[in-house]
């Protein structure tokens, strides 16, 4: 009989399996349920080991979270060409599908952010402001232009709407009545234009 060979990972590779398996588990469970038992457990590995790669609890729901951050930012990437708007709406159609596919993690760090968890905050603002920044990318194919002009105001209009867009979508996903997918995605996209517009003072 052949013996099945084992690739032997190395210890950056084993962490991030791990990382990314704990993502995974964030995606039905808050953050203080993702515990090190639990990750223990579902990786067959013994707690020790897991202390061994991440040295605390506090350190491995930080770098979990940051894993997170960092698919979020991946997955809700818009394409780099196009109209302005359909490239939002493609963008905001990826951030609806990532909540509803990871409600309770995502949650979890929106709460842990907004109570006063320091570590939390940071990895959240740094999420929230790659995908404020990318909103005024413009079309890398050289005919889409930008969305909006970047200027201060704007930059602080659009942290504005971001807040209510999530706030928004974080309602949908709990209690998705009255409204449909569609629908929903149509008032998020035009949303952000109109209220730029609204807010620009027109010249006499």
């Amino acid at each position: 009989m052949g013996r099945t060979s084992r690739t032997r990972l190395s210890p950056a590779e084993r962490r991030s399996q791990l990382l990314d398996l704990g993502v995974t588990l964030l995606a039905h469970r808050s953050l203080d349920e993702l515990s090190i038992e639990v990750l223990a457990e579902e990786a067959g590995i013994s707690r020790g080991l897991l202390y061994h790669y991440f040295g605390s609890k506090h350190a491995f729901h930080e770098a979990v979270v940051r894993r997170a951050a960092d698919d979020l930012i991946a997955q809700t990437a818009p394409p780099s060409s196009g109209d302005p708007l359909e490239r939002l709406a493609t963008s905001m159609a990826a951030y609806l599908a990532y909540v509803e596919a990871s409600y309770e993690g995502y949650l979890s760090l929106v709460k842990g952010a907004q109570g006063g968890n320091e570590t939390l905050r940071a990895i959240y603002d740094e999420a929230r402001a790659a995908l404020t920044d990318r909103i005024f990318v413009e079309d890398q194919g050289g005919d889409g232009g930008a969305l909006l002009p970047d200027t201060p105001a704007t930059r602080l209009l659009v942290r504005g709407w971001s807040a209510m867009a999530e706030d928004v979508v974080l309602s949908w996903v709990a209690a998705p009545t009255g409204v449909t997918r569609d629908e929903l995605l149509h008032l998020l996209a035009t949303s952000l234009p109109a209220l730029v517009a609204a807010s620009t003072p027109t010249r006499q």
